[in-house]
């Protein structure tokens, strides 16, 4: 058992990371790569990434070792059901050395395990986007919102970007002089927050700024709204109120009331020491005022120790979470 080791990767848009662990929570090696979500960049390209990432992990290791592998990525589902992105990560895992399986699971679901070994719960996850899924046996069983910005995706960055432009622009239509958040936000999207004579050439200017470009870009602005609402502007901090309140509306489409399992959570916006965080926590305490709420941590450790699990000398897969994925800083 002391020599077995396991790999975990967390797969993202941006970056990726593994880590090779040993059952005894050893460390032998970080690695990192590019963005590897097949769906945002290819299959071949994520695959590359994936690759270069193992190898980070790996030097120095002797793959042989490796006896389990667990691969946490956001559209795992899709990945599974496409032949050729399957393909192209089985070569990958084999140009890394390894002969050992590997798994793949939902990035929600590693997010989970970062957080807790509890094997029922729910997780939050509020970044760009936002998304609630409901755990059972380690295993997703009911998921809310994750719908993406033209559906869905309430309470995340995006939502807060989005709606910080509306606010300056109702203001503007108004004929107010936007307040601390529209001026921040006009200094960001004009690189000056005067207002034109004519108000609604300002508004015709930020719109159109806004509509050439990608709408995801909008969750530039979310950590806008953050600064000023702990400036102490009433409009930042009514809009991150208000962000709070649709996220736990999110978890509570699919969480029992009166549930006592944990809450994790997960994404930039709820995993730092943010106004938005603290609402958030808040209003979960209100809806399930029993329920422990953790922070997601290392999800390439969590997904090493789903790896781990299903090994025939892991009795005990509770007592091993605490050795495998360390607690957030």
């Amino acid at each position: 058992m002391s020599d077995t080791v396991v790999v975990g990767l967390d797969v993202g848009g941006t970056s990726t990371r593994a880590v090779a662990l040993t059952l005894a929570g050893e460390r032998l090696g970080t690695g990192r790569g590019g963005g590897g979500n097949p769906t945002s960049h290819g299959a071949e390209r994520a695959a590359g990434e994936l690759l270069t990432a193992l190898r980070g992990a790996l030097s120095g290791v002797d793959p042989t070792r490796v006896r389990a592998g667990t691969i946490g990525l956001a559209g795992a589902g899709r990945l599974l059901a496409d032949p050729a992105g399957k393909v192209a990560f089985d070569r990958a895992w084999r140009d890394a050395g390894l002969r050992c399986p590997y798994s793949v699971h939902g990035d929600a679901l590693v997010a989970y395990a970062s957080g807790t070994a509890s094997p029922d719960g729910t997780v939050l996850i509020a970044g760009t986007g936002a998304i609630a899924a409901q755990i059972r046996d380690l295993r997703l069983d009911r998921v809310a919102d994750g719908h993406g910005w033209l559906l869905g995706d309430a309470g995340s960055g995006f939502w807060l970007g989005r709606e910080a432009v509306r606010r300056l622009l109702g203001a503007l239509d108004a004929g107010r002089e936007p307040g601390p958040l529209g001026r921040r936000v006009l200094g960001e999207l004009l690189g000056g927050d005067g207002v034109s004579a004519r108000s609604r050439d300002t508004v015709d200017t930020v719109v159109q700024i806004v509509t050439r470009r990608p709408p995801v870009e909008l969750a530039r602005l979310a950590p806008l709204v953050v600064a000023a609402a702990l400036a102490g502007d009433p409009v930042a901090t009514g809009l991150l109120d208000e962000a709070a309140g649709q996220l736990a509306a999110s978890a509570e489409r699919i969480r029992p009331p009166g549930a006592v399992d944990p809450v994790v959570l997960g994404g930039g916006l709820l995993t730092g020491n943010t106004p938005l965080a603290a609402a958030v926590r808040a209003e979960l305490g209100r809806r399930w005022p029993d329920a422990p709420l953790r922070t997601a941590g290392d999800g390439a450790a969590a997904a090493a120790w789903l790896a781990a699990r299903d090994l025939p000398e892991v009795t005990d897969p509770a007592a091993l979470h605490p050795l495998l994925v360390p607690p957030p800083a």
